[in-house]
């Protein structure tokens, strides 16, 4: 899964830069689709029945399945794009970025989106290193929600809202696979962490409410109060010697190293 995994991450890489004013999220997908299919692999999201996009891509007060458009990004904008990748040989790759558009007339709504990005990205990574050393994948869910709930949003002084029906999964042979990783606590400790395990650590907040509805499109979800949505995802392997970011070209090591947790390639 390691091939799938940095595919994966080379169209994010590829579609980062594209994301500024005036471009279109359809020209994000026609770029990450060139990355895919140039090294010999095929979007999984267009596998989904009904869905025909390379990536989602969920703009403001978007979070989730964003459905790619010919509507030009505007400054301040905040951007989620998340993307993945099956080689020829049946193994998958996913993972998620979010972006924020620089906009010097609109500091305040720049850093505010800015900070629910980083918070939402930083409790990806609390998810992943708490993979590292847990007996269940309830104790990344209580690790997600913890690092949520200890960097409250600066705006309003509370937690960012976490999406409770949308939740990560495992990932293999198909792109969404059990089991189910809850962004949250639940009673219920979740399936036994061992190798082999493959998952997606995929967390979706918003600066607000929780609660989201699916637009008209039957895709896009959005947040009821207007508030703006933020997506961040990694596949992560575990195996015999640790776990090992597979979506990251470095493993994670970056993304992991304030956690203390230093990833293991596979094989070692």
């Amino acid at each position: 899964m390691v091939e799938p995994g940095l595919i994966t991450a080379a169209a994010l890489e590829a579609v980062r830069p594209l994301i500024r004013p005036g471009a279109t999220t359809l020209e994000l997908d026609a770029a990450a689709n060139r990355v895919i299919t140039e090294r010999g692999a095929r979007s999984n999201f267009q596998l989904v029945r009904g869905y025909r996009h390379t990536i989602c891509a969920s703009v403001n007060q978007a979070v989730v399945h964003g459905i790619p458009t010919d509507v030009p990004l505007q400054p301040g904008d905040i951007v989620s794009i998340d993307c993945g990748a099956e080689t020829s040989d049946g193994w998958n790759g996913d993972s998620a970025i979010t972006v924020v558009i620089p906009d010097p007339e609109r500091p305040d709504v720049v850093a505010r989106r800015e900070e629910l990005s980083r918070v939402t990205e930083g409790s990806m990574w609390a998810g992943i290193a708490a993979l590292a050393s847990a007996k269940r994948l309830g104790e990344v869910s209580a690790a997600i929600q913890d690092y949520i709930e200890a960097n409250p949003l600066s705006h309003s002084g509370e937690p960012a809202g976490i999406l409770r029906e949308y939740v990560g999964h495992g990932i293999g042979r198909k792109m969404h696979e059990a089991p189910s990783i809850f962004n949250y606590r639940t009673s219920d400790p979740g399936a036994e962490i061992k190798p082999g395990l493959a998952v997606c650590i995929e967390p979706m907040m918003t600066s607000g409410s929780d609660e989201t509805f699916v637009e008209d499109d039957d895709w896009t979800v959005s947040t009821v109060d207007g508030s703006d949505g933020s997506h961040w995802e990694h596949s992560v392997a575990v195996h015999d010697g640790g776990i090992w970011v597979l979506t990251a070209p470095d493993g994670g090591a970056a993304g992991l190293a304030p956690f203390g947790v230093v990833p293991v390639p596979i094989g070692r």
